[in-house]
């Protein structure tokens, strides 16, 4: 038998779990790639009524504070070239986004890896070109890369706008915090692939719920889904690595070195998480030189999100897109007005994309 081909008996086992439980479970995973994979095979409508899926901070574009936007925002008014990843250009700060500053006559461009930018630069030395870093530890090697690449080349008009992030401290903020209920963790399958297992093993014993890794195939998700269920109804408090294929114990060792190399831990502003002590990435001294805000003399800003958007709930699992009053109204894809609808892994888009209908439906047969 296919491995496609069990999803059944996973669907039936999950089914049976949930069946013995009087209360509803809920799983959370902590990874974009897995919050679009989900909802785009559907695998919440499979689902019995009392397992809820919940969406963590998984998603780099929806983690990023809005002073680290207005920030790279301030440096795309500039007499630069600002470089970005597709998913930030539409990402609204206080006054506009990158795509509305490029509208104005900002220069911005899309690139598609870090050294795209410092080829840029090599190529046009008369004009100074920003690279806007985000992301976990998944981009953040690459970005290591450009500014050692950059080093090389002895570029003098190449700099990075760094906002990159750590998951495991977000992941002891969102749990010890104790404000949602969870009963299990679906952990990042892309970022695992550069830290290895070890990094998790103590968090199932200390904060007493099951923890799993899986891939990104509509099987591996329902697999680990099950999978979860059986722990937790077995009270088992574990970590399983069901992504063996790509996902090591100690991860991509060139990969932490560049890290270790190019970067040094500080504390970080996380949307929905508030500042978390080590959980950023910045520049080490000996690279200060690329440093974009030092070199331009943007300093932090206090961002200021819309008021009525929910961003920072839905991340952490408190609500979900359907009880945010702008979801699907004022606030869609094609007019966001916060970063879970603008991002490709967004909760907030993967739900217009793929499961408003559903709820639609749920909520029309109650009445």
């Amino acid at each position: 038998m296919r491995l496609a081909e069990k999803i059944p008996l996973w669907l039936d086992l999950i089914a049976a779990v949930a069946e013995r439980r009087d209360d509803t479970v809920r799983l959370m995973e902590v990874c974009g790639t897995h919050t679009m994979s989900i909802f785009r095979s559907g695998i919440p409508s499979l689902l019995p009524d009392n397992l809820k899926l919940l969406s963590g901070p998984g998603c780099p574009v929806c983690v990023t504070s809005q002073g680290d936007i207005d920030r790279i925002l301030a440096v795309a008014q500039l007499p630069v070239v600002t470089c970005s990843y597709g998913d930030m250009l539409r990402v609204p700060g206080q006054d506009g986004s990158l795509e509305s500053a490029r509208a104005k006559g900002s220069d911005v461009c899309v690139v598609y890896s870090a050294l795209d930018s410092v080829r840029m630069a090599q190529a046009q030395p008369t004009r100074e070109f920003v690279f806007a870093a985000v992301g976990f530890e998944t981009t953040a090697p690459a970005t290591a890369a450009a500014v050692l690449e950059a080093r090389r080349l002895k570029l003098r008009n190449w700099s990075v706008m760094c906002s990159h992030k750590r998951v495991v401290p977000a992941l002891h903020a969102l749990f010890a915090a104790d404000t949602t209920r969870i009963d299990g963790i679906l952990l990042p399958g892309h970022v695992s692939v550069i830290l290895g297992s070890n990094v998790y093993r103590a968090l199932p014993s200390l904060y007493d719920f099951p923890m799993v890794i899986a891939g990104f195939e509509d099987w591996q998700i329902v697999e680990a889904v099950a999978r979860l269920m059986e722990l937790a109804a077995g009270r088992q408090m574990v970590l399983e690595n069901m992504y063996p294929e790509v996902v090591t114990p100690e991860g991509s060792i060139h990969a932490q070195q560049l890290l270790r190399v190019v970067f040094q831990l500080g504390d970080a502003e996380w949307r929905g998480l508030g500042n978390i002590p080590d959980s950023g990435l910045i520049l080490a001294p000996a690279f200060d030189d690329f440093d974009a805000g030092r070199r331009y003399g943007v300093r932090p800003i206090e961002g200021r999100e819309h008021p009525a958007c929910r961003c920072g709930e839905i991340i952490t699992g408190l609500v979900q897109p359907s009880d945010c009053k702008l979801f699907g109204t004022a606030c869609t894809p094609v007019h966001p007005l916060g970063p879970c609808m603008v991002s490709s892994e967004g909760t907030c888009q993967a739900w217009f994309k793929y499961h408003r209908h559903e709820v639609a439906k749920r909520e029309a047969a109650k009445l």
